[in-house]
């Protein structure tokens, strides 16, 4: 799983998390980045029910209360893998708008960095597609359709831009047609990943879909 960021300045509880006899005590920040990262560990297993707050807490040996103190929701943790996948994959995406020129190509290595996203952090794909969120708090699910919106919206602008450069008579229409259909494209091949039991990896066969999506476009 791609590494979370670290949380320096979040407080700590120290009765809360009073380490075991021997046990190392987390330092400030760090019970928060090891909660998430247990809550995304446990939505990598293939077939994984809901995911409680006591088993959660049972996994890092710790109470329910001692989670509270940290997040003051479920739905707050969810949150935070959100906000991680957000950072990570919007933070790419505006690299590959500094280095890529070619709005064709740009949209293809869109493509490519998602799917390779939701496939090296399995966990969390499962809160990509939604599967995760299921009887969870609606915003949440609310705020991943806004994610997939906004990865409409780039590829919907880099292929307007290349449709006006060839000559296109109607440009922004076109755009908008391609950039849903990719867009469902690569929802489709997460949600295959995940309901899978990650075993159909997202990228199989991907230089033959892109030939079809994206005819033109370099590799």
């Amino acid at each position: 799983m791609t590494s979370l960021p670290s949380e320096s300045s979040a407080p700590v509880d120290a009765e809360a998390d009073a380490p075991a006899a021997g046990r190392k005590r987390p330092r400030p920040g760090e019970r928060r980045v090891q909660i998430l990262q247990a809550l995304a560990t446990m939505l990598e297993q293939p077939g994984a029910e809901r995911v409680t707050t006591a088993a959660l807490a049972a996994r890092l040996e710790v109470s329910e209360a001692a989670l509270y103190r940290h997040f003051a929701s479920k739905a707050q943790m969810f949150e935070g893998l959100i906000e991680f996948i957000e950072q990570s994959v919007f933070g790419l995406i505006g690299q590959l708008a500094e280095r890529e020129s070619d709005p064709l190509a740009r949209c293809r290595k869109l493509v490519g960095l998602l799917l390779q996203f939701g496939e090296k952090n399995p966990g969390m794909t499962r809160v990509m597609v939604g599967d995760a969120l299921v009887f969870e708090n609606e915003r949440l699910q609310q705020r991943m359709n806004l994610f997939f919106d906004k990865i409409e919206s780039a590829l919907r602008q880099d292929l307007r831009e290349a449709a006006a450069a060839a000559g296109a008579a109607t440009p922004t229409v076109d755009a908008q047609g391609d950039a849903s259909v990719i867009t469902a494209f690569c929802v489709g091949r997460l949600q295959r990943f995940a309901r899978s039991g990650f075993r159909r990896s997202p990228g199989e066969g991907l230089e033959h879909a892109l030939a079809l999506l994206l005819p033109g476009a370099r590799p």
